[in-house]
């Protein structure tokens, strides 16, 4: 078995050879088949074949496959056992730089590595070359892989002895764990020597007696002495290492051992910190008491001590853990034991070793929402943000990853933003190293509207600008984008996006690249309101020819959504319709099955912009679209976000005089509104009425079936809940002790108008509204001559106020204007 850690060879390679068997050791597993035939066995031959030559996959060094074939020979030469093995060496080549001389060092390489053929010289100045001109960014993801793996215990007090293990004297070892501690340590550290050599983990393995022994002691012992403890734990440790020896573990019960060590630990660092803080306090109350004061310093050289042994004794107890856990049963059981809490408090300590392997756990079990929760109980972001930054890598990448664990879960976020840890995430950005990592958690905290304006106020943004001008692919990395799109839908993020050139590059690079991305990002840029929506009336040209059926669809939905978003008085939208022929290509996509419905809703809201320019909605209903919205809005009629755009091109079609015709007399428009006036969506009923009451102050004849649809249904709603109240016998009060005959005479609520009027005119918010209301008002060159109290109706309101347009209805993409201009009509 080879190790993890580096390449271990049974025998040194060499031509093959015969050599008397007893100077040469065995093999350890083929020591018991060597001893009995002891007597008999004179020579081993061994026989080395090279074999493929291939690069470090990140290192600059070639690894050399070869193998290697034993024989042992009797003494007449004929064959007695045989072994064939795959081995490889690893040739590091430290020197190897840019500058380097590729033919000198493959002569030199083949010269020295006797593995190597001569004939392989070129294969050798090939793959030295290849070497040579990779560069480190490639082994980029196998160094993440690497750091997120924390390195094995190295070797503490308690290993240090002076003998070397030998796989043979295993039973004086097994002996000396039944003598005093002292005996207990050495013979357990010898143990655990064999035990780190992975080639004799399957010889321990098959020793029950070892094992068992072993066990044994660190149940019985482990609180006596804490090398002792450590020394046990690392020999199961080691076999943890390995998947198929965690059965082993799991039948001493190791794993819940450690879970109980690791608990009685944490609590005697909290003793231990209470009884030196006591001491500290006495200190400070008592500065001139040197007895004090020496008794303090004594106390925390013994700490400083005891602390040491004891972080040595939780990390090889916690990887053990952490090995275990691959199994999520197991893992589960190491939950109910209160894992995360443990781990939570261990984040408290100064060493970083021990402090990646903590993290490195927590990050494994914060993928279930169960030890996540118990994370958010512990408090962990606040332990977490000390870690931000700080001068071991290992640690600040593998504290990032667990952060961006953490970060998908709202409230956590939340707790991120509190504790500060926005500026120092965003200061990461300008390292390679962690750039990606932070930007990943940034990235989730932008997704709340709470937190986007914050942005602003760290220099996040000039930074990301400076990512997005400098990449040189076509397209952007997806987090860079998905980022920038967050933080461009804040209204004081655009500000900073915009100042300079910004939104000229951003315009150029989407144009050149048709980034479908980059243009969603301009896209939010386009909907706020202000001087930044101003600077896109240089753009429109350029966006308008994008408009067609040669561009790849996404990209051509970005561009209507920005052009949709461009509510710019100023702009001659007729113009731009006539000079880019758009108005063919809008009127084809309404057709049902025409394209995909994300594309017809985005035609459906740039026709409603545009309608907003009295000449364009001429242009419009000149070309038909308006049968062409109501066949789709037939097609359409179960999805809301259609039916609210549709119904809010005709609310704007109807404002002008050319358009207003066509939709009153000429088309169906009014009757499908009314079937809509109380439909369950808020947003399609709001834009609906405000259609409708426009309609009404023009046309008397669809006034009256408006206004008796409006009569019919708010009655019917009364009636509904009167019958929903009829009274039996045993109720016969509705309203405490009155009856409810006084209310309507024990007659017919219609026949009660003084319900419905008083002397100005209609109650217009209780009562039902009569069907005689529109009788009184006259219509002059298209505008209203004498104002009346219609409440919503063109012109003044009830109040006295101004009715201005209906702001555009709120879109699945999330688009509302900050400020909605308004129209104000009427004397």
């Amino acid at each position: 078995m080879s190790s993890p850690l580096g390449v271990r060879v049974l025998w040194p390679p060499s031509p093959e050879i015969a050599a008397p068997a007893s100077q040469i050791p065995h093999p350890p597993h083929a020591a018991a088949a060597a001893a009995m035939q002891g007597e008999d066995a004179r020579y081993l031959k061994r026989k080395v074949k090279g074999g493929n030559i291939d690069v470090h996959p990140s290192e600059k060094a070639l690894i050399v496959q070869y193998e290697v074939e034993a024989t042992i020979l009797g003494e007449m030469g004929d064959p007695m056992l045989g072994e064939r093995k795959e081995c490889q060496k690893i040739i590091r080549l430290k020197s190897l730089n840019a500058n380097t001389d590729i033919i000198s060092l493959a002569r030199k390489v083949v010269e020295e590595c006797k593995l190597i053929h001569p004939s392989k010289l070129s294969e050798v100045e090939q793959l030295l070359y290849y070497l040579q001109n990779r560069r480190d960014s490639l082994s980029g993801k196998e160094k993440k892989e690497k750091s997120s793996k924390p390195k094995d215990p190295p070797p503490f007090e308690g290993m240090e002895i002076d003998e070397v293990a030998n796989i043979n004297d295993m039973d004086e070892y097994i002996e000396l764990l039944y003598e005093d501690i002292a005996d207990k340590v050495r013979g357990s550290a010898l143990i655990l020597q064999l035990a780190r050599n992975p080639d004799n983990l399957e010889e321990l393995l098959l020793n029950e007696t070892a094992l068992g022994a072993l066990a044994r002691v660190l149940r019985e012992d482990w609180k006596q002495s804490v090398e002792l403890a450590t020394n046990i734990i690392y020999i199961f440790f080691c076999f943890s290492s390995f998947s198929q020896f965690h059965g082993l573990i799991t039948h001493y019960k190791i794993g819940a051992l450690c879970m109980n060590i690791i608990d009685h630990e944490l609590k005697r660092h909290e003793l231990w910190q209470e009884e030196l803080s006591k001491k500290k306090k006495a200190v400070d109350e008592d500065p001139e008491n040197q007895t004090l004061r020496k008794d303090y310093e004594k106390t925390f050289k013994k700490y400083q001590g005891l602390v040491v042994k004891q972080e040595q004794l939780l990390r090889v107890a916690l990887y053990l853990l952490l090995n275990l856990a691959e199994d999520t049963r197991t893992e589960l059981k190491m939950r109910n034991k209160n894992i995360v809490h443990m781990l939570v408090k261990a984040l408290d300590r100064d060493n970083f070793e021990l402090l990646i392997l903590v993290v490195s756990f927590l990050k494994k079990l914060s993928i279930f929402m169960e030890n996540k929760n118990d994370m958010v109980e512990m408090d962990i972001v606040e332990k977490l943000v000390k870690m931000i930054p700080c001068e071991h890598e290992d640690l600040l990448n593998i504290t990032l990853r667990l952060l961006l664990n953490l970060s998908f879960d709202t409230g956590l976020r939340n707790k991120m933003v509190q504790v500060g840890l926005l500026p120092k995430l965003t200061a990461l950005l300008g390292n390679d190293n962690y750039k990606q990592i932070a930007m990943c958690v940034l990235y989730h905290i932008s997704m709340d509207d709470r937190f986007k304006s914050m942005f602003a106020y760290t220099d996040c943004i000039p930074q990301l600008m400076k990512m997005l001008f400098e990449c040189s692919d076509e397209r952007i990395d997806l987090e860079l984008i998905s980022f920038c799109i967050n933080l461009a839908a804040n209204k004081r993020n655009v500000q900073l996006i915009c100042e300079g050139n910004g939104l000229k590059m951003l315009m150029k690079r989407a144009l050149k690249f048709k980034d479908p991305l980059l243009m969603k990002m301009i896209r939010n840029i386009s909907q706020h309101d202000g001087p930044t929506k101003n600077l896109f009336i240089d753009y429109v040209g350029d966006l308008a020819a994008q408009i067609s059926n040669d561009e790849e669809e996404e990209f051509v939905i970005e561009c209507l959504g920005t052009l949709a978003n461009l509510t710019i008085p100023d702009l001659d939208w007729e113009l731009v319709l006539k000079e880019y022929k758009l108005v063919p290509y809008l009127k084809d996509k309404l057709k049902p099955g025409a394209a995909e419905d994300d594309l017809v809703l985005e035609v459906v809201i740039m026709i409603g912009t545009v309608s907003m320019d009295d000449s364009c909605a001429a242009l419009l209903a000149k070309s038909g679209i308006i049968p062409a919205l109501i066949e789709l809005l037939n097609a359409q009629q179960e999805d809301d976000e259609f039916v609210c755009q549709i119904i809010y091109v005709f609310y704007q079609m109807v404002f002008h005089q050319a358009t207003r015709d066509v939709i009153i007399k000429e088309t169906q428009a009014p009757a499908y509104l009314i079937d809509l006036m109380h439909d369950k969506n808020n947003e399609i009923r709001k834009v609906c009425d405000n259609t409708l009451d426009i309609i009404a102050e023009y046309d008397e004849e669809w006034a009256k079936k408006i206004q008796s649809e409006k009569f019919r249904w708010h009655n019917s709603q009364w009636l509904e809940m009167v019958e929903s109240r009829q009274m039996d016998e045993s109720e016969q009060y509705l309203y405490g002790d009155d009856r409810i005959e006084p209310y309507i005479h024990e007659g017919d609520i219609l026949e009660r108008p003084d319900l419905f009027y008083n002397s100005d005119g209609l109650i217009a918010s209780e009562g039902a509204i009569s069907p005689d209301f529109f009788n009184d008002y006259h219509l002059q060159n298209g505008d209203v001559v004498g104002q009346h109290s219609f409440p919503g109706s063109l012109g003044m309101d009830g109040f006295g106020q101004p009715v201005g347009i209906l702001g555009r209805p709120v879109t699945a993409y999330g688009f509302r204007p900050d400020e909605p201009y308004y129209y104000v009509y009427g004397s």
